[in-house]
Formats: structure tokens, C-alpha cells, sequence
């Protein structure tokens, strides 16, 4: 007569803080941070701009570029407003990959999300302080030369490498 009603607790997927948001913020703080301190460095004590090209090896070269599209220079537009764009689709896409950190309860998933973040939100600051993204590495050999890039796109790079890795990891796993 007297049947316990069962409560079941039920497990909601957080949406805006994780368990694992605390890696992802410091892993974004991080290359935020080193991204924006070299290029600060860059600009305000070595004056990058008056000694570039600053040939530092055989292969590699410091050199102030001004990216004014995505990656490779692609969609590369000088009016401001496509700058702007690129900046709320940078900010868009951060948002995503910060609820997608919320949710995941992967060490690396959350620390590569954070590298991308902070990368992409690095490269956003630029466009809105400059009206483009600081890019000063060159890698050359011979007549090979691999695009300028700087700290902020390693960021990037390393988390989407970290993602890929874990998924082939997990798919063996499995």
C-alpha cells in the first residue's frame, strides 16, 4: 500500500561550468597570455616593426606581417568591418568550444579546448587593437617558405592536435 515513490536524481549536463572548466580557463589564460606578452615585448621593447626582418637562424626569421584574413591569409579583406566579423565569429566559436568544455569530463579534451580558446581569442584581441593579427614567425629553407604565423595559432594547433590525438586514442581504446 505504502510504495515508496523512487526519486531518481537525474544528472544534468552543466552548460556553462564543469568539472574540467577550471583546466580549460587556465590553458586558455596561459596562451592568452604568452601570446599577448611577446607580442606587447614585440612592439613596445625590441620595436619589431623598425628592425624586421630579424634573421635569427639559417631557417628562421622574426618578422612583423599583418594578417588581415584567417589562416594562410585567406579571406584576407582590409576593410574594418570584416575584421569585426572575424572577431565575433572568433568569439562565437569560443563560446562553443566552452560549453563543449563544460560538458567533457576528459583531461586533455578540456586542456586542448582551452589552447584553442585562448589562441583564438588572442588572435580576436589583435583585430580589435590593430585592425589585424600580429603574426612575426618565419620558417624558410631555401625557396620553401612556411607561413608567418605566431604564439596564439600554436595554441590553436596544439589543441586541435591534442583533440585529434585523443580521438584516435579513444577509438582504440574503444
Amino acid at each position: 500500500m505504502g510504495q515508496a515513490i523512487r526519486t531518481q536524481r537525474v544528472r544534468r549536463r552543466p552548460f556553462i561550468w564543469g568539472s574540467l572548466s577550471v583546466v580549460a580557463l587556465a590553458f586558455a589564460a596561459i596562451g592568452f597570455a604568452l601570446d599577448q606578452s611577446l607580442k606587447w615585448w614585440l612592439f613596445n621593447i625590441y620595436d619589431i616593426a623598425a628592425r624586421t626582418p630579424v634573421a635569427l637562424l639559417p631557417f628562421f626569421d622574426l618578422v612583423l606581417v599583418w594578417n588581415r584574413g584567417i589562416s594562410y591569409g585567406w579571406l584576407t579583406s582590409h576593410a574594418r568591418e570584416a575584421q569585426w566579423v572575424l572577431v565575433g565569429v572568433s568569439v562565437v566559436v569560443s563560446l562553443v568550444l566552452w560549453v563543449w568544455c563544460a560538458r567533457t569530463r576528459r583531461p586533455i579534451t578540456a586542456s586542448a579546448l582551452g589552447l584553442v580558446i585562448g589562441g583564438a581569442l588572442a588572435n580576436a584581441l589583435d583585430r580589435v587593437l590593430y585592425g589585424a593579427v600580429a603574426d612575426f614567425f618565419h620558417f624558410h629553407v631555401g625557396n620553401f617558405s612556411w607561413y608567418v604565423f605566431n604564439l596564439a595559432d600554436v595554441a590553436i594547433v596544439a589543441g586541435a592536435v591534442l583533440l585529434f590525438y585523443e580521438s584516435v586514442a579513444g577509438a582504440r581504446r574503444r
